[in-house]
């Protein structure tokens, strides 16, 4: 298999898929060649299921059942035509015609000058492997179910998290991640875009994230289709930009939910953008954002590394993605024991956001605005063992990350000895988050504190209270 090919698993998918829809082969090898890497004389093959070594008997069995010659062909030959390291001779193109039922155009050996269409083809969008083809009215199709899908879950009742929905959220990802492999659009439609991202990030801070995911969805199919075919560059800058910041909002969402695949999908897909848009700003704010994953849940030394790369890239100037990745690390670096490293990260932080110019008092997500710089001051404190007198103001636009605060202050109670006052506090912590902004990532880390709970204090009644809280306290789903 030659460098940048799929494995032939992809084209076996394309093989049943062929068959389920009665394609001829010469559909059948289109798709394989659009999707696959390969050549087109490799694509006939692959379409007919054969490997080098059968391909090449059936072409000395032609050539005796025909009396057409000695074939002159082997392994090692028919790799070098197909991968383009040697050209077979004119008599051999017309043996592999015959072969393949197709003429030397098809088999990729000689160049089409006719004006027509040359009949049927399957529209192949190439970079995901093993995808179905997506021929224009059945993207068309996909797109109204699926917005149909989330419009419904949203005007529902109580939104609830299905395999379906999450189904159709991992193949937006997906159909973003080709729509970005492919790579028209007036100002106006791009302000409008700005526009709702910006409304986005500022909406994002106090909603629950299983709607405000459901939302995201349909914008995000928006932005795909207007990224269908390339646009001119500020026009691409634009709507990557657009693409990076609405994958973050899905990814930080999905990490709510405590969907840690797809959100960390999701941080790839905003990467992808981010890195095709080329502004180094930006790639450093999706490391920052998504050195969080990794912090709630499990591996430290990934948030550290990540943060580091946010802050390399982010450079001398004072900005976000910079205060972000230096209070992040601090915040991991104080978890994982390394008190004066986190020190030194935290002092970084506050003398970046010292240095950034004032941005107003409009709460967006992504700004690291004095409030985020208190939360992460705070929580490198508790981590470092310091005692913190904090409590979250009653209008705060935040609603999860004071929660994680408070249950982190509970657990070093609990190390402290101070059960009883630990599990009080978790208790108050979970009762004054909002139901719809009860996730995964709050209830999970409320559980990893009664763990620590020792087994002869289990029995107290403010364990119990806690313990009965969590058990009718079910996750957002």
């Amino acid at each position: 298999m030659a460098r940048g090919e799929h494995s032939p698993a992809c084209a076996r998918r394309w093989r049943e898929q062929a068959e389920a829809r009665q394609w001829t082969l010469w559909q059948t090898t289109q798709a394989i060649h659009g999707c696959c890497g390969v050549s087109l004389l490799k694509a006939h093959r692959l379409a007919r299921g054969w490997s080098a070594r059968q391909s090449v008997q059936e072409l000395e069995e032609l050539c005796g059942r025909e009396n057409l010659g000695e074939a002159r062909a082997s392994i090692d030959l028919l790799n070098a035509w197909e991968n383009n390291r040697a050209r077979p001779r004119p008599q051999t193109i017309d043996l592999l015609a015959r072969l393949y039922r197709a003429n030397a155009v098809r088999l990729g050996l000689a160049s089409d000058y006719c004006e027509d269409d040359g009949g049927a083809r399957v529209v192949v969008v190439s970079g995901v492997e093993g995808r179905p083809p997506y021929q224009p009215e059945e993207r068309i199709d996909d797109d109204m179910e699926r917005r149909a899908l989330f419009h419904h879950a949203l005007l529902g009742s109580r939104f609830a998290m299905s395999g379906r929905l999450l189904a159709e959220v991992e193949r937006t990802r997906q159909d973003l991640d080709r729509t970005l492999a492919l790579t028209t659009l007036s100002e106006e439609q791009l302000d409008r875009l700005d526009e709702q991202v910006l409304r986005y990030r500022r909406e994002y801070i106090t909603s629950a994230p299983l709607p405000m995911l459901y939302r995201l969805m349909l914008e995000l199919s928006d932005v795909r289709t207007l990224s269908a075919t390339r646009q001119p560059a500020m026009a691409q800058r634009r709507l990557l930009n657009a693409t990076v910041m609405l994958a973050l909002l899905s990814a930080d969402a999905l990490m709510k939910l405590g969907d840690t695949r797809q959100a960390h999908a999701w941080y790839g897909t905003a990467r992808t953008a981010s890195d095709d848009m080329g502004d180094l700003r930006l790639r450093a704010l999706v490391r920052a954002q998504q050195a969080m994953l990794p912090y709630y849940y499990g591996d430290l030394a990934e948030t550290v590394r990540l943060a580091r790369e946010a802050r390399m890239l982010a450079g001398n100037a004072p900005s976000s993605p910079a205060a972000l990745g230096a209070a992040a690390e601090a915040r991991a670096l104080a978890r994982m024991g390394e008190h004066k490293a986190a020190r030194i990260a935290l002092a970084e932080a506050e003398r970046i956001f010292a240095r950034m110019p004032p941005e107003g008092h409009d709460h967006l997500a992504f700004r690291f605005s004095e409030r985020r710089l208190q939360f992460y001051r705070i929580g490198t404190l508790i981590e470092l063992g310091e005692e913190v007198d904090w409590t979250p103001g009653p209008s705060g636009p935040y609603a999860i990350d004071p929660v994680l605060i408070l249950l982190d202050q509970a657990t070093h109670m609990i190390r402290d000895g101070k059960v009883d006052d630990a599990c009080h506090l978790a208790q108050k912590a979970l009762l004054q988050v909002p139901p719809e902004h009860r996730t995964s990532i709050v209830l999970n880390r409320a559980r990893a504190l009664l763990s620590e709970v020792p087994p002869a204090r289990h029995k107290t009644v403010a364990v119990r209270r806690l313990t009965e809280l969590l058990a009718d306290a079910a996750p957002v789903s």
